[in-house]
C-alpha cells in the first residue's frame, strides 16, 4: 500500500507540474496538432493544439514507480518492469509518429509499415521476456495459454503465444488510437479499465496460490502485488489530464494512445485475463469494429455503413454535440467494465 501511495503521489505531482510546462514548450516550438481535412468541420478549429501530451504521463509513470521503490527499498519485479517497458516502447513509437506529423506539418506521421515494425519489435521483446524469468515456484509472468478469467485449455506453445500477444498489442494500441478522436474520449474508458485491473490485481493478490497458500480456485500469477500497484498508479494518472477535456489544451497524441493500449494489454496478459479485456474495453473494441465494418462494407457494396468512421464521428455528423458523445460513450464504457468485473467474480459466487 505504501508503494501505491508514493507512486501515485509522485506521479500526480509530476503530471500537475509537467503538463503546463510541456504545453509551453510545445507551443514555443510550434508543435501543434494537424487535423485531417476530410474529418468533421468542427475539428478544424482544433488545428494547432499542442500534442504529444502522453509524454508527460509516461515519464510520470516511470518517475513515480522508481521513486516508490527507492523510498521503500523494494526491488522492482519482472512483471512491473515488463508493463513499463511495453508502455514506454509503444509510447516511443507514437512519439516518433507525432513528431513527424508536427515537424512536417501533415496529419499523417509514420508510414503504416514503419509504425507496425516498431509495434512488432516492442511486442516481440515483451512477449518473449514474459515467458522467461520464473520465480521460486517456477512461474513466469505469462504462460503460453489462452486466458479468460484465468488460463484455460492446452498450451498453444511459445511461438503461437508470441504471435497472439502481438495481435493483442497491435489491436488494442490501435484501438485506443482510434478512440482518441474527441477530447477526453480515450482517457475515460482507459481509466475505467485500469481501475478494473486495480480490483482484479487486488483480488488475485488476496487469492494467490503462493502468498495465501490457497487450494483449488487460487490464482497462479507471478507478481500479483506489483500489478496491483502498477494498475493503481496508472488509473490515477489517466484521470489527471483534465486538460484534454473540451476544449482540450493539449492532445496526448499517438504517444499517449499507443502507450495506454500497451498498458491494457500488458496487464491483461500478466493477469491471465486476455479475453476478459475485450469485455472490459468493450467501447474501444466497438469503435475499432466500426472502422472494420466501414472499410469492409464499402469494399463489398461501395456504400458506407456509417456517415464516417470511427463511430464517434458518425454521431458528430448526425448532429450530436461533442460533450454529449463523450459522456454517453463513457457511460457505455462503465457498463462494459461492470459486466467484465461481474464475470470475473462470477466463478467465486457460491454454487448451489
Amino acid at each position: 500500500m505504501t508503494n501505491i501511495i508514493i507512486a501515485a503521489g509522485v506521479a500526480l505531482i509530476f503530471v500537475m507540474v509537467g503538463t503546463p510546462f510541456w504545453i509551453r514548450v510545445v507551443n514555443r516550438l510550434g508543435y501543434g496538432q494537424m487535423i485531417r481535412e476530410e474529418g468533421p468541420e468542427a475539428h478544424l478549429n482544433k488545428r494547432g493544439t499542442p500534442t504529444m501530451g502522453g509524454t508527460v504521463f509516461i515519464v510520470g509513470s516511470l518517475v513515480g514507480y522508481a521513486a516508490a521503490h527507492l523510498f521503500t527499498g523494494n526491488v522492482p519485479t519482472v512483471s512491473g518492469i515488463l508493463v513499463l517497458f511495453l508502455m514506454t516502447g509503444l509510447g516511443f513509437v507514437g512519439f516518433v509518429d507525432d513528431y513527424i506529423k508536427v515537424f512536417k506539418q501533415r496529419s499523417l506521421g509514420l508510414r503504416s509499415g514503419a509504425k507496425m515494425i516498431g509495434i512488432v519489435l516492442v511486442g516481440v521483446i515483451f512477449a518473449i521476456a514474459s515467458l522467461n524469468f520464473p520465480n521460486g515456484y517456477d512461474v513466469t509472468p505469462a504462460d503460453p495459454h489462452l486466458s479468460f478469467l484465468r488460463d484455460f485449455g492446452p498450451s498453444i506453445g511459445p511461438y503461437l503465444f508470441v504471435v497472439w500477444a502481438l495481435l493483442l498489442i497491435a489491436a488494442m494500441s490501435n484501438g485506443v488510437n482510434l478512440t482518441d478522436g474527441l477530447d477526453g474520449l480515450a482517457a475515460g474508458p482507459a481509466g475505467m479499465v485500469l481501475a478494473a485491473y486495480v480490483i482484479i490485481g487486488n483480488w488475485q493478490l488476496r487469492n494467490s496460490c503462493y502468498d495465501a497458500g490457497l487450494g483449488p480456485g487460487c490464482y497462479s500469477v507471478r507478481d500479483p502485488r506489483p500489478r496491483r500497484r502498477r494498475g493503481g498508479g496508472a488509473r490515477r494518472r489517466v484521470r489527471l489530464p483534465v486538460v484534454e477535456r473540451p476544449p482540450a489544451k493539449i492532445f496526448m497524441g499517438d504517444t499517449g494512445s499507443l502507450a495506454l493500449g500497451g498498458v491494457l494489454v500488458g496487464l491483461a496478459i500478466l493477469t491471465r485475463t486476455q479475453f476478459l479485456l475485450a469485455i472490459l474495453a468493450g467501447l474501444i473494441v466497438m469503435i475499432t469494429l466500426s472502422v472494420i465494418i466501414q472499410v469492409g462494407g464499402f469494399k463489398l457494396t461501395k456504400k458506407r455503413v456509417f456517415k464516417m468512421a470511427p463511430l464517434q464521428h458518425h454521431f458528430e455528423l448526425s448532429g450530436w454535440a461533442e460533450t454529449t458523445i463523450v459522456v454517453r460513450f463513457w457511460l457505455m464504457s462503465a457498463l462494459f467494465v461492470a459486466i467484465g468485473l461481474g464475470l470475473f467474480y462470477l466463478e467465486w459466487m457460491p454454487k448451489k
